[in-house]
């Protein structure tokens, strides 16, 4: 910083990223000493109950690559992409007078397609669990 002083540069250009890279910096170091005394003073004591894999408690049996119902991912899935769908309107809600009428019939037509989305998924039964 006192290099970019005496030589006259715009310190504007050149020296703005100077605190972000000593904030980067701190961060990092801190990191790394905590992490380098909580190694070295941290008990040390490895016995075979901790070095098992945790599993809620619950003892393992039984093979882990059971078949899951489909019901559970296309649940997911549903819910992500109406979610993003969802997160579309909110351009529109911050910039609607500027968009004027363009963007209302926009808008409305990306409600349109979102209900025939929802009503072709309640037809085909996707929610249904009672299976």
């Amino acid at each position: 910083m006192i290099y970019l002083l005496q030589t006259g540069l715009n310190t504007a250009d050149n020296g703005s990223y100077l605190p972000v890279v000593i904030q980067v910096i701190f961060a990092v170091g801190l990191v790394v000493f905590l992490m380098l005394v909580t190694h070295l003073l941290g008990p040390k004591r490895k016995t075979t109950d901790k070095l098992q894999t945790f599993a809620s408690g619950i003892e393992t049996h039984g093979d882990a690559r059971q078949p899951v119902a489909i019901k559970y991912f296309l649940t997911a899935i549903l819910f992500v992409l109406f979610d993003v769908e969802v997160i579309f309107f909110y351009p529109y809600a911050v910039n609607f007078k500027e968009l004027g009428w363009n963007g209302f019939w926009a808008v409305l037509m990306f409600t349109g397609f979102f209900l025939c989305g929802f009503i072709y998924i309640i037809k085909k039964g996707a929610l249904k669990w009672e299976d």
